[in-house]
């Protein structure tokens, strides 16, 4: 018999863990710095354990990933942050990308991190704060490398003198930032305008401080663009040739500007989120007619409810001015009584010939079985020749009891031979 295997013991381990470590020593240097950046910092850093060849191994990496992600259970900032200082200084390679959830704590060092990584050529900066708002340096400014650019409850300083944007800019995500006053709205303005290679841009409740002032929002690259305010931030559209889908959500809609105007900038897009569901606070429509026709638009998606006037004098003007719209989806709000009744015959008033005429695919989810939804899915399906799928889902309050209204809706008339017409029960979170 042949003698049995020697136990792993500790000093073995070590042994093993020692030989394949100079076995990865004959790989290439490029493999190796490979190897060390796809297992990230904190991995990368453990292999200094392995043998004395590999104590300081990944200090000579040329470029390196700041990575902290929020702690388990989603609470406090990131941990490993107390290293950066240590890390920065031992590891003089390019920092591709910093990522961290901050805290007051150590939103002190964010100056001299600052400075290090604008020095180090940074391409990606992506800043969360768990801490309340956090006063950002301006040395966030000389960061003229950023590809990326990411900011979720931040303060920002004034741009400095001389500020020569960010040249090589592909995404700029603005979240609960706040801008200070003294020209903030051109702030902005211009750090979008300094950014010609911009792509994507999002602003979630963006907070600008001053007087008000309108403002232009002009990038020749861009292709997506997010805004999401609860009120106007004096946004103008301006020359957006490249933009290819937009994701609107302003609630009071510009009550003292024109909301269709303000639209008609989107006009090019193949895609559109629009949120229409909040009440205007003026009690008028928010739009009845457009200035614009959406000659591209493909998939519009809505955020509404059928449950007042203005809301569905909305749907069926964008409807109407997008001729070759070819996917819908709309969301229903829970907990919308219906205020208004738009029976069939008024919703039969406002279809239009050539309305919907490519639309092929329907999707309408939170429905109430209220009366005026039912009229307009009625009015879908008799009207839309080349329909394939009309797919329903109710709303998560929705109390009624809805077997004979689905067998209703299963038996509506349909224009399209192959419209399926799909009930999928409760809507999915």
């Amino acid at each position: 018999m042949s003698a049995p295997p020697r136990p792993y013991t500790p000093r073995r381990l070590t042994e093993v863990a020692a030989a394949e470590a100079d076995a990865l020593n004959s790989l290439p240097a490029g493999v190796l710095d490979d190897i060390l950046a796809r297992v990230g910092l904190r991995d990368a850093v453990r292999t200094s354990a392995l043998s004395r060849a590999w104590r300081r191994r990944w200090e000579a990496l040329p470029s390196l990933d700041l990575d902290f992600p929020r702690p388990k259970g989603g609470n406090g900032a990131s941990k490993g942050l107390r290293a950066v200082d240590s890390v920065l200084l031992r590891c003089p390679g390019r920092v591709r990308r910093f990522y961290a959830y901050l805290d007051q704590l150590h939103a002190g060092r964010l100056d001299d991190w600052l400075i290090v990584l604008s020095r180090r050529a940074v391409e990606a900066f992506n800043l969360i704060s768990v801490d309340g708002l956090i006063a950002l340096p301006s040395a966030v400014f000389s960061c003229g490398r950023l590809t990326v650019l990411r900011l979720y409850g931040c303060a920002l300083p004034l741009l400095p003198a001389g500020f020569e944007g960010f040249p090589e800019l592909r995404n700029l995500a603005l979240i609960n930032v706040r801008f200070q006053e003294n020209g903030a709205y051109h702030q902005l303005e211009e750090i979008i305008a300094t950014s010609p290679s911009l792509e994507k841009l999002l602003l979630w409740d963006v907070e600008i401080a001053g007087d008000f002032t309108e403002w232009v929002i002009q990038a020749p690259n861009l292709r997506d663009l997010n805004i999401r305010s609860a009120g106007d931030l004096g946004w103008n559209i301006g020359e957006l040739p490249s933009l290819h889908s937009a994701d609107i959500d302003i609630r009071d809609y510009l009550p003292d500007r024109d909301f269709a105007k303000f639209l008609a900038g989107f006009a090019s897009v193949t895609k559109l989120v629009l949120c229409t569901r909040h009440s205007p606070l003026n009690g008028a429509n928010i739009l009845e007619t457009l200035p614009c026709t959406f000659g591209n638009l493909k998939s519009l998606k809505l955020y509404t409810q059928f449950s007042e006037l203005s809301s569905i004098m909305s749907t069926f003007c964008l409807l109407r001015n997008a001729p070759n719209l070819e996917r819908l989806k709309i969301m229903i709000d829970d907990g919308v009584g219906q205020k208004y009744e738009a029976n069939g015959e008024f919703q039969n008033a406002q279809w239009t010939d050539c309305m919907c005429a490519k639309l092929q695919f329907v999707q309408i989810t939170g429905i109430h079985w209220f009366s005026n939804e039912l009229c307009f899915i009625e009015l879908i399906l008799s009207k839309t020749r080349l329909l394939r799928t009309l797919s329903v889902s109710h709303g998560e309050k929705c109390s009624t009891s809805n077997e004979g209204v689905v067998n209703k809706l299963l038996n509506y008339p349909r224009a399209s031979s192959h419209a399926k017409v799909l009930y999928e029960g409760k809507a999915k979170k």
